[in-house]
């Protein structure tokens, strides 16, 4: 019967639950053997991909316009009577693979993760997870109408990070604080859906037998390699090793500046005087040169690119309504990626655009996998994927080689991303060190005065250098700002270990960039059938927390940093 499924998710998305069910009805009946195993999981796969896709298209409608009410039904609707369905019905079709007792070849990591999330699956929890995921549509739309006044114009707050950089210093604080108070003035709201997320995620984790929420999203995001009592290593390696280099960036920017201290209005103008960097002066401009850079780093990279540019893969200008970040996400039944960006001319959309494109370029490799649950990859190895592009691209950003920069701007894009990534470790590790400290104190977190206290203590403890005096109440809210602690809690961790991982790709880079390219797509195309050690050993790299690890990084940043301000 699985001849009669629909050939598009356009068609697809048209199907109510009782036209799905019966696929899944035949999967459960039919007879499960050894000759048949691989004929069963090719089916499963393309009734997981219609879904997924399904799901994936609907919530990026969301996004592409938060005002559209129609497409937030329509996503609405999918959660509500089609989406639980799936999940409880899929979840016995794991069960039943795993009662068989087979183990098809390329499918180890597979059963392993399906044996965790069946040991998770609760039929109570799905509703809640339905209203956790409103809740975030619910935020979505409240982040995505935040604009303010300026200069007789309605901005986004996206657009008024262009501001920051003005050399004019008042400038850059009337526009900061104007921003700060336009997000203290949602907080009232914000709060409020904190409260419905801590409800809702206590009763999810005591629901599946966990004491703490953190416990259970532990075993939900699969994480086998490490424990939180690594985390807290990776913490204190920051703390000794990367604050005082953040502490050293902060201390020589003060002093380009010839300011007494550096509040955050003064982190992201050219500390030197010169007008800000403007890479690109249109998204078509930014997309063409993207083209030509990722035709550098791998002619195939080149080509997944372009295909994305044909078929209408990528949304990169911001405007009014559509929702904050970036992102990428897969279309597994057309086996294409979606970039999601929301560009307004600044310099860090350039290495945002890297970054989305290394997600996409993963998808296009993971995709060559036969089955749907094969393609399933680590995060903590997803954004090496994102993050080692940005380093890898560096080579060929300048406009001899068809990029962005003159030489001079080229040393001050280096520079700027190269002080980034260190002057992220640091933040990461409060944005980590807080969720953990939120769902270990789930009843304190649950108020979000105490939230503040808690994200200011981390913030005086990892971010050195950076003056809020003054500005108590801004700091305190930082946490609000922090997109990933309400939305998707505990995706953060991923970043400081991937950009670890990332920038020892680099290192290898170096030394030999064709090979170090040609490894990274290797690991790319292992998908989910690997663990996450292994996919960074194929990657050439190693996975680690340590801080003998993390200071070679630093040392290898901060030697190309004085390089390029020689």
């Amino acid at each position: 019967m699985f001849s009669t499924l629909p050939d598009t998710p356009q068609d697809f998305m048209q199907w109510t639950w009782t036209d799905i069910e019966p696929y899944f009805q035949d999967l459960a009946a039919r007879p499960l053997t050894a000759s048949n195993v691989t004929a069963w999981l090719a089916d499963w796969s393309r009734l997981n991909e219609l879904i997924d896709e399904t799901y994936a298209r609907l919530y990026v409608a969301t996004t592409q316009d938060t005002t559209d009410e129609a497409a937030e039904q329509r996503y609405h609707a999918f959660l509500e009577h089609i989406y639980p369905h799936a999940q409880t019905a899929d979840q016995e079709l794991k069960q039943r693979l795993l009662a068989s007792g087979l183990k098809p070849n390329g499918f180890a990591i597979p059963l392993r993760n399906m044996r965790t999330e069946a040991d998770l699956f609760r039929q109570e929890n799905l509703p809640l997870l339905t209203q956790e995921r409103k809740v975030t549509s619910e935020l979505n739309r409240i982040l995505g109408t935040q604009t303010v006044e300026w200069q007789g114009e309605e901005r986004t707050l996206l657009q008024m990070e262009k501001v920051y950089t003005d050399p004019g210093r008042d400038v850059r604080e009337r526009a900061w604080r104007m921003v700060s108070q336009r997000q203290l003035s949602d907080r009232d709201a914000v709060n409020e859906l904190w409260g419905r997320y801590m409800d809702l995620r206590r009763q999810i984790a005591h629901n599946a037998g966990f004491d703490n929420y953190r416990d259970y999203r532990w075993r939900q995001l699969l994480r086998f390699d490490y424990t939180p009592d690594d985390c807290r290593t990776f913490h204190q390696a920051i703390e000794d090793v990367v604050v005082p280099a953040a502490a050293r960036i902060y201390e020589r920017r003060r002093a380009q500046l010839g300011v007494d201290t550096l509040p955050p209005w003064d982190l992201d103008v050219d500390p030197t005087g010169q007008p800000a960097l403007h890479p690109y002066d249109t998204v078509a401009e930014l997309e063409q040169k993207g083209s030509a850079i990722f035709r550098h780093v791998d002619p195939q990279l080149g080509d997944y690119y372009d295909t994305m540019r044909r078929e209408g893969l990528l949304d990169l200008e911001n405007r009014k309504g559509k929702g904050p970040g970036a992102y990428s996400t897969g279309f597994e039944v057309t086996k294409r990626p979606f970039i999601f960006m929301n560009a307004v001319g600044h310099n860090t959309e350039v290495r945002t655009l890297l970054h989305e494109s290394g997600h996409a370029f993963h998808a296009f490799e993971a995709f060559k996998l036969p089955l749907y649950h094969q393609r399933f990859t680590p995060m903590e190895f997803n954004e090496v994927a994102s993050m080692a592009m940005e380093l890898l691209a560096a080579p060929y950003l300048q406009a001899s080689d068809g990029g962005f920069y003159a030489p001079d701007d080229y040393r001050r894009a280096r520079i700027q991303h190269l002080e980034k990534i260190v002057r992220f470790w640091p933040y990461m590790a409060v944005v980590d060190a807080f969720q953990h400290w939120v769902y270990e104190n789930h009843e304190a977190a649950s108020n979000p005065e105490n939230c503040d206290a808690r994200w200011a203590d981390l913030w005086d403890r990892f971010m050195i250098g950076i003056d809020y005096g003054g500005l108590e109440p801004d700091k305190r809210n930082g946490w609000h700002r922090k997109r990933h602690i309400h939305r998707t809690p505990f995706y953060y961790i991923e970043y400081g270990l991937a950009q670890l991982g990332a920038v020892l790709v680099w290192r290898n880079a170096l030394h030999d960039q064709p090979q170090a390219v040609a490894d990274y797509r290797r690991a790319l195309a292992l998908g989910g059938t690997v663990t996450l050690p292994v996919l960074y050993e194929t990657a050439g790299v190693r996975f680690a927390f340590d801080a003998a690890t993390l200071g070679e990084a630093i040392d290898l940043i901060e030697n190309t940093l004085d390089a390029l301000y020689e």
